[in-house]
């Protein structure tokens, strides 16, 4: 079967790539061809963009590249008519992937969406949209199928979160090879998760680094993201203490004793590691103040937003500021908070469903074309 797989970031290459996996697992003739990133691009088929192409983040910054935005959509809609699928797999990126999905509706192409776009957070009437253009809808976030079915009478799949997967599959690297491999210190680690895209890493890395000097007994480890090259990150390495890795995050989480990390999945992926994290954002003024006028929701963190609560900190927008960011990282090292967020964190992962939804999600997908 031919399949067409549209990731437009990072997490989207993240679980494109364990789809990819799976599908290929179950249909071994399976012909893909993908818009993601360099993991989705290791599992096999065909790279037609990458996602460090597309990722352009906020209100404001869309607007800018709205010409460019344009281009890849009537690009993208040329080449499924060219290579002419059986599915289009849709990953999360609804701007851009719901624009498709309309399109390809029209064609008659089957449409299969994992990981619903966030529509439980805002543009709540996008559910029109998705009734009309989406035959199956997979979700990963277990409030996701009580959202659809009881609020809105769509039927969906809840197939558990692919994060699991990610990290059970994952290869353990010993704390011994991990420093040495890394020119690290004996200190402990705080791990520094700044996003995947420019401009949130410009946002939010200088802040976060901002606090270094405030604790010197411990090493700051920066994640660096595969879609950047060392060089972005040169201008804010001016600390020396500062130590960088690219490509690693997973192995930098299962060593690291407390994290500072940029809103996102990354927040899920901290928790899902039992690393006590503080959750940062800022962006631009602008978007900011759209998005607070249009985004309703009590948390940002994928980690509050399940377990309904404040279970991590988060600190937005101007609370995002060297004084705070020392305060609730001085708390994350305390015993006392420590076991608290740890405790909550195991009651997380036991809401998400386990292992196993890259090959639920196959299967359905195969299933129901």
């Amino acid at each position: 079967m031919k399949y067409y797989i549209i990731a437009g970031e990072a997490s989207g290459d993240l679980h494109g790539s364990n789809l990819m996996k799976a599908l290929y697992r179950q249909d071994p003739q399976a012909d893909i061809r993908f818009w993601g990133g360099d993991l989705m691009q290791a599992a096999g088929g065909t790279l037609v963009k990458h996602y460090r192409d597309l990722a352009f983040m906020g209100f404001v910054e869309v607007l800018f590249n709205l010409r460019t935005i344009l281009r890849n959509i009537d690009f993208c809609k040329t080449d499924i008519a060219q290579f002419n699928p059986d599915v289009i797999v849709f990953i999360d990126y609804p701007g851009f992937n719901m624009r498709i999905a309309k399109w390809a509706k029209q064609k008659g192409i089957a449409t299969h969406y994992y990981i619903s776009p966030q529509i439980w957070a805002w543009k709540e009437n996008r559910i029109k949209d998705i009734r009309r253009d989406v035959d199956h809808m997979y979700v990963i976030l277990p409030f996701e199928k009580d959202f659809y079915e009881k609020k809105h009478g769509y039927p969906v799949e809840f197939v558990g979160h692919p994060l699991i997967d990610a990290i059970h599959a994952r290869q353990e690297v010993s704390q011994q090879q991990f420093v040495t491999e890394n020119q690290l210190d004996d200190k402990l680690i705080i791990a520094i998760l700044p996003g995947s895209r420019k401009q949130e890493i410009t946002k939010m890395l200088e802040v976060m680094l901002s606090v270094v000097p405030d604790f010197p007994d411990y090493q700051f480890v920066i994640a660096g993201a595969p879609s950047q090259e060392y060089a972005f990150y040169r201008q804010f390495l001016k600390d020396k203490s500062v130590h960088f890795i690219s490509n690693k995050t997973y192995d930098l989480l299962s060593h690291a004793t407390a994290a500072l990390v940029t809103s996102g999945t990354a927040t899920l992926e901290t928790a899902l590691f039992k690393v006590p994290e503080v959750v940062c954002y800022k962006g631009s003024w602008a978007s900011y103040q759209i998005a607070k006028r249009i985004i309703t929701l009590k948390y940002i963190s994928l980690v509050n937003l399940i377990m309904d609560k404040q279970v991590v900190t988060e600190l937005i927008q101007d609370a995002c500021n060297t004084k705070n960011i020392k305060t609730e990282l001085q708390k994350l090292l305390e015993p006392g908070s420590r076991n608290k967020i740890l405790a909550d964190y195991e009651a997380l992962e036991s809401r998400l469903g386990g292992t196993g939804a890259s090959e639920k999600t196959a299967k359905l997908i195969i299933t129901n074309v």
